[in-house]
């Protein structure tokens, strides 16, 4: 039987003024033809809560460094099963939502895990996605977005 790595993560949708979400591409170094896009976050270093990891893995995977107070409480929760780099993991993730007016990816603070398995980055529309045939995780991020990002509408008075 297979051992089940099991971990939390801290995961960030950082959202521009036009709605759209910043999505890593990746992959696993032990199937290098399968790729897929995913928000910048990760598993939870030694005596770091979940919102302390995902601005850790913001700033390793992005550049962008936020406090705290920026962050807010998370925004969506699951719990996803997954294989990466011949083991298996139970990773159980809250996101939080970070918007910015623009950001400008810097990609220098990435661990050597992460430069040798995120090859580029790119901001989605909830329609980009929806329309997208390519694997995009977390499931459902288009609706997850838009609940997050729709502007009030009018009514006229």
């Amino acid at each position: 039987m297979t051992e089940v790595i099991d971990r939390r993560a801290g995961r960030v949708l950082l959202v521009d003024l036009a709605g759209r979400v910043l999505l890593l591409h990746g992959g696993d170094p032990a199937r290098p033809r399968q790729r897929w896009w995913f928000t910048p976050g990760g598993g939870l270093a030694p005596g770091e809560t979940v919102a302390d990891a995902a601005r850790r893995e913001l700033f390793e995977e992005t550049g962008l460094r936020i406090g705290p107070a920026e962050l807010g409480g998370p925004v969506h929760h699951e719990v996803t099963e997954f294989s990466y780099d011949r083991r298996q993991y139970r990773q159980e993730q809250d996101f939080f939502l970070v918007r910015v007016a623009d950001w400008q990816v810097d990609t220098a603070g990435m661990e050597e895990a992460e430069r040798l398995t995120i090859t580029e980055h790119r901001w989605w529309s909830a329609a980009e996605i929806e329309a997208s045939t390519e694997q995009i995780f977390p499931v459902g991020l288009a609706a997850l977005l838009r609940r997050h990002t729709v502007d009030a509408v009018p009514d006229g008075s």
